[in-house]
């Protein structure tokens, strides 16, 4: 075989080039030697780099798979991140609640008895509620107010926390509360939501004599025995009146409340009839005036006593409250306010879900302990209230104030007032 290629390679060179002599046998094998160290070269450089191509195509792969399954990796941790973000926000948004409720009001009285005449329009209450449920067992709630819209200096308006309590409950029936609340006297000092109530205004039994909205800051428990009966008692800061003895303005509001002498609340609740709410609420407080008036150094004893009934059969309504202060102190006594007490009855009918008509004769007297001061009112009110949801409500009434003192008023209310929750 190799003299046959050897034949051929010098009949390929003698065609090529006539004049040239012809290489000898062992120039030609040489020549076939070196040309094939150039393809065995060339044969392992191709294979060389075929197994480099290869080498880059496996790790080129690995390269992929690894990105692949690093991309898949971070899809599952955001995946999973989110998730646990989404069931953080749902579980925080299922034990939160927010709600509130408002007040506008236009009144046009003249008169003076229960103030000079009045002809204006005030958004008299903006609130908001806010609470959270930490376990089944352990729970928030607060309450925060702007009243007439604006505060400041020279303001009629306030900024006040009404509300921002824990409960804890003990068992199944009973709860500790630990906090600033409101005070469980009377109907509407718990619940005052403009559409729970008759009328653009709070009754005046339960704004001057309770004196409604009345919270404190303190401890206590409330829960129920079973068939309809429940409690509450607490202790909590107290009034704290001027030389006025004028109840209302002894509210501190826990602002940096006086707390030389504490109060007791507490009150026994019946509701085991459908429709039907009989409560008596009893306060007591050693010192009314907190040691602050004009040094006096008697102590002013006092002790507030109310019962009231709430029912409602069908469209027919009917609420009924009487309440009494007895504040053992000469100073009070001096001025007759010593006694203090009301009563109001208010009778209503709901002509449809959305629309009730009411009546109201309220009596009241801060000025009860001397009977020659003239300081009884009498108050008769008449009006309507239009539900335009069960939970926002168009009001208007007509008011006539008859004094003793002769200082008689008479006027009317409009107003809107809705809550949510």
């Amino acid at each position: 075989m190799q003299k046959r290629l050897l034949a051929a390679v010098a009949a390929a060179t003698a065609a090529s080039s006539v004049a040239a002599a012809p290489p000898t046998y062992e120039q030609l094998w040489d020549m076939l030697q070196q040309q094939q160290k150039e393809i065995r070269a060339l044969t392992n450089e191709v294979r060389e780099l075929k197994q480099q191509s290869q080498s880059v195509a496996e790790e080129a792969a690995e390269a992929k798979q690894q990105a692949s399954e690093n991309a898949e990796a971070v899809a599952a941790t955001a995946e999973a991140v989110e998730s646990s973000a989404t069931s953080k926000l749902a579980q925080w948004a299922e034990r939160t609640t927010i709600g509130g409720y408002g007040e506008l009001h236009y009144n046009n009285l003249d008169g003076s008895g229960g103030a000079s005449d009045k002809d204006e329009i005030d958004f008299h209450r903006f609130v908001l509620f806010f609470g959270h449920e930490f376990t089944d067992r352990l729970r928030f709630f607060s309450e925060l107010e702007v009243e007439h819209a604006l505060s400041g200096d020279d303001k009629p308006g306030e900024v006040e926390l009404e509300q921002a309590y824990l409960d804890y409950d003990l068992t199944d029936n009973h709860t500790a509360r630990a906090g600033v609340f409101l005070l469980p006297v009377g109907i509407l000092n718990e619940t005052h939501e403009p559409d729970t109530f008759y009328g653009v205004e709070r009754n005046p039994v339960e704004a001057r004599i309770i004196p409604t909205t009345w919270w404190e800051g303190g401890v206590g428990l409330h829960g129920n025995f079973g068939e309809g009966w429940s409690y509450d008692l607490y202790g909590h800061s107290g009034l704290a009146v001027e030389s006025d003895y004028g109840i209302r303005g002894g509210r501190q509001k826990v602002a940096e409340a006086e707390a030389t002498d504490p109060a007791f609340t507490a009150r026994v609740k019946y509701t085991g009839i459908p429709g039907l709410e009989i409560a008596a609420s009893a306060q007591y407080q050693a010192d009314i005036t907190q040691d602050r008036v004009n040094g006096a150094p008697e102590t002013a004893d006092a002790s507030l006593l109310e019962a009231h009934i709430v029912y409602q059969n069908g469209p027919f309504g009917m609420r009924a409250l009487v309440a009494r202060w007895d504040i053992d102190a000469d100073a009070a006594e001096a001025i007759g306010r010593d006694e203090q007490w009301g009563f109001y009855l208010e009778p209503s009918f709901r002509v449809t879900d959305n629309l009730g008509f009411f009546a109201r004769y309220s009596q009241y007297d801060n000025e009860a302990g001397d009977r020659s001061l003239d300081g009884e009112k009498r108050q008769y009110d008449f009006g309507v209230n239009w539900w335009l949801h069960e939970n926002a409500v168009v009001k208007a009434d007509y008011q006539h104030q008859d004094n003793e003192d002769g200082a008689d008023q008479d006027g009317f209310n409009l107003g809107i007032g809705y809550q949510f929750y």
